[in-house]
């Protein structure tokens, strides 16, 4: 940041309003996010977020199978075929 050189008081207190306009902004900025944050982290949040990845799997794993023409395969006990 380079230094700047003032001729007149006026040009000092723009640069300052200026400077506290941003602060001000900087800091609902931070509030804002802080807010953000905290509804993100909650255990409500956590849970929805986790319950919809879930669904979201689930529906990708339907659809693909659908697509391919992929079907589940039952497993046959052995055991039961010796025993008759």
């Amino acid at each position: 940041m380079s230094i700047k050189s003032y001729s007149t008081f006026k040009e000092i207190d723009k640069d300052l309003k200026i400077l506290k306009l941003q602060k001000q902004i900087d800091r609902e900025q931070i509030k804002y996010d802080m807010n953000s944050f905290k509804s993100g982290v909650s255990p409500i949040a956590m849970a929805a977020s986790t319950v919809g990845a879930i669904a979201k799997k689930a529906f990708v794993v339907k659809l693909t199978n659908k697509i391919f023409g992929i079907k589940k395969v039952k497993k046959i006990d052995d055991d039961s075929d010796d025993n008759k």
